[in-house]
């Protein structure tokens, strides 16, 4: 298989261990265990993978340095213990399409990131897309959702999302500078130690309520599928594919996970598509487009010569 097929592969396989999740989440919550429980055995479970993996691949890397040591600390916050909680905590409220499509923004957040953090220029093409972009998030965040557990409404779970959707676009621009400089299996263990200092406090309790000796098989598979699939596999895989992928490829899968999730969640009975939902997607999709196109050089001026006397 060339190498091409190969990180195409990757990407397909990371889209869909994504999508899948938004439908096999709702079959576990909030019925079996609570979303922060959830976060519990994702966060430990991919701690103790990454914390071994990165003694056996890497085992004199080490994050140092106070800048780095920080920079750390803050991915494991917002990428992994908020990242993680919030996100699990919103699709336990709202829809699995309005969870899909909402989350798709988080490459614009990356881009205010990058031009607040970093100082990249925001053309207007960019600014045009996060307008869009802002305007199709916003119109399915305010409209009304399905009544979940409790009898609340999506309103909540989908600001949830939009937070979490912040956070891991944050995270993305804080975290490249760890990966070009440390092993990629040093820096998701410290990460996801980091986070597991958010995840087990906020996840004990619900963690200890349930009666495990009751779950059917089909939710112990849905469990181990989150820990395994969703936080192990789909890291190495992406984490792989991102040494060879091309920006335009990733814009591209930016837009199958959505497309998938609403296959899956259509396809089982967990969601509706509606023609509303369709409109509201076309606004995200194009407001991620406009800001996921590199801007055009500036053109470098041309040295006059030199006048001869």
């Amino acid at each position: 298989m060339k190498n091409s097929a190969k990180v195409h592969s990757a990407l397909f396989v990371v889209a869909l261990i994504y999508a899948a999740n938004y439908s096999i989440s709702k079959d576990v919550m909030p019925q079996y265990m609570g979303p922060f429980g959830l976060v519990l055995l994702r966060v430990v479970g991919a701690t103790v993978f990454f914390g071994i993996l990165s003694r056996l691949v890497a085992p004199q890397d080490r994050i140092t340095g106070r800048a780095d040591q920080l920079r750390a600390v803050a991915c494991g916050i917002l990428g992994i213990g908020l990242n993680q909680l919030l996100f699990f905590s919103g699709l336990n409220l709202t829809s699995p399409i309005n969870a899909s499509l909402i989350q798709t923004i988080a490459p614009v957040v990356t881009v205010l990131a990058s031009a607040v953090l970093l100082g990249e220029r925001l053309t207007l093409p960019r600014l045009a897309g996060i307008a869009l972009a802002g305007a199709g998030a916003a119109s399915i965040i305010l409209s009304k959702g399905p009544v979940a557990a409790g009898g609340q409404d999506g309103l909540l779970g989908n600001v949830y999302i939009l937070l979490n959707a912040t956070a891991f676009g944050v995270y993305l621009v804080l975290v490249m500078p760890l990966m070009r400089k440390y092993h990629p299996f040093t820096v998701l263990a410290r990460i996801f130690l980091v986070g597991a200092f958010l995840a087990v406090p906020a996840g004990w309790q619900q963690v200890q309520q349930p009666d495990y000796a009751s779950f059917p098989a089909s939710i112990w598979a849905a469990i181990a599928y989150m820990v395994i699939c969703l936080t192990i596999l789909a890291y190495l895989l992406n984490n792989w594919a991102l040494k060879y992928a091309s920006p335009a490829l990733l814009g591209a899968y930016i837009y199958l996970q959505p497309a998938l999730a609403v296959l899956i969640a259509v396809s089982l009975g967990k969601d509706v598509l509606t023609w509303d939902r369709a409109w509201q997607a076309l606004l995200i999709f194009g407001g991620v487009f406009l800001v996921s196109r590199k801007p055009k050089a500036a053109p470098q001026p041309v040295p006059l010569e030199p006048v001869q006397d």
